[in-house]
């Protein structure tokens, strides 16, 4: 067979869905496996934005659409970053499509093979994958727990050079929970506004947040001169499947970005825009019942893990995520990650897996029933007993006392 590209010498994938194929495999073997792997929800989409779906397929819009996302949906979008922000795009910055097709057409489309993009060490496995692939330079900020891993912009300028054409923030952060303070995000801003580079705002858990408020970048610029938002409705609205995002950016990348997605994709079905425009209008009290049911599943997670020998856990203030320490067990990142898929039946997805920085660590999606949580964790409790052989622990309702 001829060699393949030099493009995919560089393709890595990302392990969570690598993680996800091997417990389907052994799921349909017929084993139980709790399952924490994979930023998805245990609650349904909203039952609105599931009638809107199917009252848009009822209705015929099934066809070819604008490649830069229905005229109605853009404009909600729109209103929604106006309530949300306090500033109101232009449509014309506003581009549908998934949001790992944003991060991918970000980078294609202002940074060269050679040049640098900077983001946070443990970051999204999605901007190592995508910059390997094109490439493009990584160059990391490590993150770290005594700072509840927020990045701290002062460790951006010493990493910025001359082939620097992109930063990339998330706030609230995947893997570790982390929420940007409002100063901290302003800096960034400016730095970026100082060194001249783009900055991607990844704002996908922005509906996921506790105990804070989610700030942008975005507010100094408006978008319209270098800050891109990558949003979407996977995460805040429950709707992984639809596989529906946007950007907002200055327009003439927007307009390249919609080109981009026009030759690879065409356009993100209109039945599955229309649901995004249900979506946006869900009631607030809705959405804060949601966060509230998160939050409850937030704290017993890491109230179950920190009671797990050699396991400490801090309170992520956002996303769907705990990113606990596991260094107390004595294992590596995916020796823990191997053992208690094995031993106890659970899937985690290991710390490194989101960049050096992220050994020592494993990430479990707290998007799930109470039973699950309050299983897995005494189950990762006795297998880790059981290795240590420390006394037999007794087993109450599912949680397990020593």
């Amino acid at each position: 067979m001829k060699s393949f590209s030099k493009l995919t010498q560089g393709l890595l994938g990302q392990p969570m869905l690598e993680i996800l194929s091997t417990v389907c495999a052994m799921e349909a073997a017929g084993k139980k496996v709790y399952r924490f792997e994979i930023g998805d929800s245990y609650f349904d989409a909203y039952p609105h934005v599931i009638a809107a779906t199917k009252e848009a397929l009822d209705n015929g819009h099934t066809k070819y659409v604008d490649s830069l996302g229905i005229p109605a949906l853009r404009e909600a979008i729109c209103d929604y970053t106006e309530r949300k922000l306090g500033f109101r795009p232009d449509i014309s910055q506003v581009a549908i499509m998934p949001a790992n097709s944003v991060i991918d057409f970000v980078m294609r489309c202002v940074v060269d093979p050679g040049d640098e993009v900077i983001f946070s060490d443990p970051g999204f496995a999605a901007y190592i994958a995508v910059a390997s692939y094109l490439g493009i330079k990584m160059v990391k900020v490590p993150v770290w727990e005594k700072n509840d891993f927020r990045l701290n912009p002062d460790d951006l300028l010493p990493r910025i050079t001359a082939k620097t054409r992109l930063i990339i923030i998330t706030s609230p952060q995947n893997p570790t929970g982390s929420v940007m303070t409002e100063d901290e995000m302003l800096r960034v801003a400016e730095i970026a506004k100082e060194k001249d580079v783009y900055l991607l705002s990844d704002e996908i858990y922005s509906e996921n947040i506790y105990d804070c408020r989610h700030y942008s970048p975005a507010v100094v610029d408006k978008c319209r001169e270098r800050t891109i938002i990558l949003n979407g409705f996977s995460k805040g609205h429950s709707m992984s499947g639809w596989r529906l995002g946007y950007a907002i950016g200055p327009t003439e990348l927007i307009a390249k970005m919609g080109q981009m997605f026009e030759t690879v994709y065409t356009c993100v079905p209109p039945f599955i825009q229309y649901a995004g425009i249900s979506a946006l209008n869900t009631p607030q009290e809705l959405v804060q019942q949601r966060i509230s049911q998160y939050k409850k599943l937030r704290d017993l997670m890491v109230a179950r893990l920190n009671d797990i020998p050699g396991i400490t856990c801090a309170t992520p203030k956002g996303a769907i995520y705990v990113f606990p320490n596991i260094t107390g067990t004595g294992l590596t990142s995916k020796e823990f990650a191997k053992f208690v898929l094995e031993k106890a039946g659970v899937a985690v997805v290991p710390g490194s897996c989101f960049g050096e920085g992220g050994e020592g660590y494993v990430r479990l999606c707290y998007a799930r029933s109470e039973e699950t949580i309050e299983e897995a964790c005494a189950a990762m409790k006795l297998a880790l007993i059981r290795q240590r052989k420390v006394k037999k622990p007794s087993v109450s309702r599912g949680i397990i006392t020593i």
